[in-house]
């Protein structure tokens, strides 16, 4: 550690929020050059090593074969693919010297497809799977989170090529055995879980995820089935519609005086005293439809409104809607939104502006598009905006008295709705994106011409299999989990070395005691991190120990004098006293039987 480039520290850097993160950089192990970019430190690469290791063993068991492309890519198959404009701004454009338009690759599927097309052209060539691990470029718009979500970042991406559909399930198949494996090895609880697909396209698709407190992604499961899905995927199921002799007897829409009524709450609260059912049940915010209306930006940069339906008791999960609405962004909806759409009134939006058949259109006769959320039963009755200040109208019937565009799964997902298979209640909870896998098809491919001679001698369209991990992410996942309040605790198979042995005192016996026995364990074959800074105590040495998170301490100290070292396990805090004889074999069959 004399020698080592390292420097600890003890307060928290400031832009840390998640303590993965903060102990990373507090320990050596990586340091932030801009927002969304690290540099890794040697501490920091040797565990990267070891990730990239563990997923480059499993990828070759599994016959994939390893290439690299470059990281700075031509536009042109990015803009047959049509991916130049579809990811926005989050592509790294720029020019070279000649004017000619490139890009810092975000992930690779066009360079693949056309290798496997400049290089094969037989069905006897296929089945073909092919894996890079190399550094992928995305603008993020709030980088943030440390390696969890950078702007550069190291991923590993596979693709596998087959003749037909049967080919790809058997890819996708072999790929999902293959990441079992690695995230098995890996060292952190996960759960597999249905996704979307996003800009990507394709199908079958799932995710790994890191099940963590911190994670950006909330998945649900249901505990009765084993149904698992990111909300981002769960699709709710049409609410039956209500039975016509029930509709008949539903009254007619009425407009009624609801002012200073902006939000559900005060809604809810002035139709009990102003407007109670009579029923005598009272009004809930279940009664009502609420309408909130955001600013879709396409990648060509145009802006087109949206209004979503649902319940007024729930909210839109702006993940769920921006894995509907992809590859549009999401925008908020702004004054100046609302001045050149003047039939939107804020706070008492109605359904009778929108839909196939609006009841009112703009100045300029624009119809908006309409969405509602698959609760929404038609024939059921709402209190919604009437479109006027301060009114509202109840008993609207959808079907009845309004249309919509059609549905959108957007609604917030909460503990103990119905799973989507019926089998029970959902739970939700928190995940770290690890790794994606599904099924491209033959979206690449025919935008590519990537095509093969089947046994007929007729050209085929190949289809293609995604496959992702997300490798510099792999080390702040394992470190968000394995840490305690002392610093980082890694795995062994991931950690930066085997065994870190101390000396500390400040006899000359102690040190050449400790060094001796640093090379016995080196030569036995193990990784071995040796403090033997002479000027520096003993408290600190044991800090330095505790954050930087070696599995295995050795102490040789005080009880040098009565022929013992102290054995310290990081992950359980458990000590002993071992002879000094007997040392290198009691740490190697630790660390060999682990």
């Amino acid at each position: 550690m004399s020698a080592l480039f390292l420097r600890t520290l003890r307060e928290d850097p400031a832009d840390a929020e998640l303590p993965g993160h903060k102990l990373l950089v507090r320990a050596g192990y990586v340091r932030r050059a801009a927002p969304g970019i690290y540099s890794w430190l040697p501490l920091g690469l040797r565990v990267l090593t070891k990730v990239e290791t563990i997923v480059r063993e499993e990828m070759d068991a599994m016959g994939a074969q390893e290439v690299r492309f470059p990281a700075l890519l031509p536009r042109e198959p990015y803009e047959a693919s049509g991916r130049w404009t579809d990811y926005g701004d989050n592509l790294f454009r720029l020019q070279d010297r000649r004017g000619n338009d490139m890009l810092l690759g975000p992930t690779h599927e066009e360079m693949f497809t056309l290798v496997v097309k400049d290089m094969y052209s037989s069905y006897k060539d296929l089945p073909l799977a092919l894996y890079q691990m190399q550094i992928k470029y995305r603008d993020e718009a709030r980088p943030r989170a440390g390696l969890l979500r950078g702007r550069e970042f190291i991923m590993k991406d596979s693709y596998s090529f087959d003749v037909d559909d049967a080919g790809l399930e058997a890819s996708y198949q072999r790929h999902r055995a293959a990441y079992i494996k690695i995230f098995d090895r890996l060292g952190f609880d996960y759960v597999i879980v249905q996704a979307t697909s996003g800009a990507m396209g394709g199908s079958a698709s799932e995710e790994f995820l890191a099940i963590s407190p911190n994670g950006e992604d909330t998945f649900v499961t249901c505990d009765a089935s084993g149904y698992a899905a990111n909300v981002e995927a769960v699709q709710v199921p049409q609410a039956p519609d209500v039975p016509d002799d029930v509709v008949a007897t539903t009254p007619q829409a009425v407009e009624l005086d609801t002012p200073n009524t902006p939000t559900i709450e005060t809604l809810v609260d002035v139709m009990n005293s102003a407007h109670p059912r009579e029923d005598g049940r009272a009004w809930t915010a279940a009664d009502t439809l609420k309408n909130v209306v955001v600013m879709l930006r396409q990648p060509d940069g145009a802006r087109e409104p949206l209004i979503v339906g649902l319940p007024g008791d729930r909210q839109v999960d702006l993940k769920r809607l921006e894995a509907q609405v992809s590859p549009a962004v999401v925008e908020d909806f702004t004054e100046t939104d609302f001045e050149a759409h003047s039939m939107l009134v804020k706070g008492y939006i109605g359904p009778a502006v929108m839909g196939p058949n609006p009841g009112l259109a703009d100045d300029d006769a624009r119809r908006l598009r309409f969405l509602l959320d698959p609760t929404i039963a038609r024939g059921s009755a709402w209190v919604t905006g009437a479109n006027k200040p301060g009114v509202h109208v109840a008993y609207l019937v959808y079907g009845r008295d309004f249309e919509a565009d059609g549905i959108i799964h957007a609604a917030e997902v909460r503990d103990g709705d119905p799973s989507p298979d019926g089998a029970g209640p959902l739970r939700t909870a928190r995940g770290i994106e690890m790794g994606h896998i599904f099924q491209l098809g033959r979206k690449y491919a025919q935008a590519l011409g990537l095509q093969v001679l089947d046994e007929h001698g007729k050209l085929v369209t190949v289809t293609m299999g995604s496959y992702g991990i997300g490798v510099s992410r792999a080390v702040a996942a394992i470190a968000e989990e394995n840490h305690d309040e002392a610093g980082l605790v890694w795995p062994r198979e991931v950690a930066p070395y085997d065994v870190h042995v101390m000396a500390t005192g400040k006899d000359a016996s102690v040190f050449e005691e400790a060094g001796r026995l640093a090379d016995e364990l080196t030569a036995a074959g193990l990784d071995v991190l040796y403090d033997d800074r002479p000027k520096v105590s003993p408290g600190v040495k044991f800090k330095d120990a505790e954050i930087i998170g070696v599995p295995t301490i050795v102490v040789v100290g005080r009880g040098l004098a009565d022929g013992v070292v102290e054995i310290k396990d990081r992950r359980s805090g458990e000590r002993r006293n071992v002879p000094v004889a007997d040392a290198v074999e009691e740490v190697a069959r630790e660390v060999r039987g682990a």
